[in-house]
């Protein structure tokens, strides 16, 4: 039997209730990671509670600075101490940069963006505290590619790669941070992404057809790169963006 990857290090995971953040929670979970997850959905939070038994949920909107403290004081006060914060909440605020309201644009770069530097502000100090540990952050290959009417989710996962890499040099060695960027993965987030377009469901076939690779990415697919990343496996990678999109940014 081989070696339990994350065993009793604690975790943070954000964007559980769904999609990437879900798979990753599981991964976790199963690699002996112990939990505290975070969501907006309460009864989505509530089923993966009772599913992964020991985890915590605490439902919430990471734009909001204080529901970043209670992740953390969470950890801490069921744990005792925090090694991994697993970033992977996001909204995508859909239109032009003419039709998307300033309240829409505020909001998304508050989930993508500054929900990073809320939960990291809080965060640091402990994993420092604790030793080192890790940060990694779910951004997106919209980090290098654009997308019509995708205006404040290409400029927020931009932006999650600027701020990946200078916490990376700011808290080295004691603490790694990187990025992992999906391409086109079957979540309900990129059938909402289709709708920017006139023909959602031709759009992500088309997705899926311009990888290399020929499908659509899998949530697992994720998952076993973000165990990879926050593992003693990845001990000598830090401010690095990783892409896993099936080749397609190569066509």
């Amino acid at each position: 039997m081989g070696e339990i990857k994350l065993k009793d290090k604690v975790c943070i995971v954000t964007g559980a209730t769904s999609g990437m953040g879900k798979a990753i929670a599981r991964a976790f979970y199963k690699e002996g990671g112990r939990l505290v997850l975070s969501g907006r959905n309460e009864e989505r939070g509530q089923t993966l509670e009772e599913e992964l038994p020991g985890t915590v949920f605490v439902p919430g909107d990471v734009g909001n600075v204080e529901d970043n403290k209670k992740l953390v004081d969470k950890a801490l006060s069921t744990f005792g101490r925090l090694d991994v914060l697993s970033l992977n909440a996001g909204m995508l605020g859909l239109g032009s940069v003419v039709d998307l309201p300033i309240s829409e644009w505020k909001k998304t770069l508050d989930v993508n963006l500054s929900s990073i530097f809320y939960i990291s502000k809080y965060a640091i100090p402990q994993l420092k505290k604790d030793r080192g540990g890790t940060i990694l952050i779910n951004s997106s290959i919209a980090a290098f590619k654009s997308f019509p009417n995708h205006p404040a989710y290409c400029a927020s996962k931009g932006a999650t790669l600027a701020l990946m890499r200078q916490m990376a040099v700011e808290y080295a060695p004691e603490i790694r941070v990187n990025a992992l960027c999906p391409g086109p993965v079957d979540t309900p987030l990129i059938w909402d992404s289709a709708k920017a377009f006139e023909d959602p469901k031709t759009a992500v076939e088309n997705a899926a057809n311009a990888t290399l690779l020929k499908r659509l990415g899998t949530p697992e697919d994720v998952a076993k790169l973000a165990l990879f990343l926050i593992s003693e496996d990845a001990s000598w990678i830090t401010g690095t963006a990783m892409t896993i999109d099936g080749g397609i940014l190569n066509t």
